[in-house]
């Protein structure tokens, strides 16, 4: 299987120079760690062929992809499946900048793999809000709950999953709600946005069926090249001591040195 590249010198990132070559020279690096989180999961991708400072858009549908790549129809939509190097290469090459699963896989698309929350705060709310929610969240969740950056302004956290996606959601919203009632100065569990000002969003529908979220290792479409990166307890600990995340920032070279330093933090998440 061969994958043919196009336009390897275009700029996608005009303020660092960050081109569409390293964009695949990145997704290549990191493929060990990253496609244990894609398989057989199917992708929703945002793709930004001109650069992240164009117009991008979502795709769902699986159109042109090789015939040797996987593809699988859920719900009624054809979803690609990266499930090999090549595959991720491909999508890569489509100026796919952010790779995004759906939290099951396709051979059970209504079985959750695990409970899922965005932590989104709200300006002047950031990171470091951030990680305060999300340590009084794992007091809740138990010790088993592992995060990672969002790769944007947020975090993630997942924890073990109940037996459908309605008990997993009806998991995490109650999170949210008894984090909003006894936080309420930092946490707010509803959407809207003018209720979210100064505070952090517990995003609880990220554990729906129908919603995705950034896989660990996928790159943002940020001003400047960013990368959702698994992290530490300790990390996020002193974070939120310190009221500076400037440590919980990562770009491409910063996570090909933590992979070769501490290997994938989510192992334990990933598909055998």
């Amino acid at each position: 299987m061969s994958v043919t590249l196009t336009n390897l010198d275009r700029v996608l990132w005009p303020e660092t120079g960050f081109t569409k070559g390293d964009l695949v020279a990145y997704y290549e690096r990191v493929a060990p760690a990253l496609l244990p989180h894609l398989a057989r999961r199917a992708l929703t991708l945002w793709r930004f062929p001109e650069g992240v400072h164009r117009r991008g858009w979502w795709q769902n549908e699986c159109r042109g992809a090789p015939d040797w790549m996987t593809v699988a129809e859920i719900r009624g939509q054809r979803f690609c499946v990266v499930d090999d190097e090549p595959s991720l290469v491909w999508v890569a090459n489509q100026g796919t900048v952010e790779l995004h699963p759906f939290g099951s896989t396709v051979d059970a698309p209504e079985t959750p793999l695990r409970l899922l929350v965005d932590l989104d705060p709200g300006a002047p709310a950031g990171l470091v809000e951030c990680c305060r929610v999300a340590l009084a969240a794992r007091r809740s969740l138990g010790e088993a709950t592992l995060v990672k950056t969002s790769g944007a302004s947020g975090l993630h956290l997942a924890a073990p999953a109940a037996a459908t996606f309605a008990d997993t959601k009806a998991v995490a919203r109650e999170l949210a709600e008894r984090l909003a009632w006894e936080l309420p100065e930092l946490v707010v569990a509803e959407q809207r946005r003018e209720a979210r000002r100064g505070r952090v969003l517990v995003d609880w529908l990220q554990s729906d069926a129908t919603r995705t979220t950034a896989a660990p290792y996928s790159l943002r479409a940020t001003r400047v090249p960013s990368v959702s990166t698994p992290v530490t307890w300790d990390e996020v600990e002193a974070a939120a001591a310190a009221r500076d995340a400037t440590t919980l920032r990562f770009g491409p070279q910063d996570v090909r040195a933590r992979l070769d330093r501490d290997g994938d933090l989510w192992s334990d998440l990933a598909l055998p």
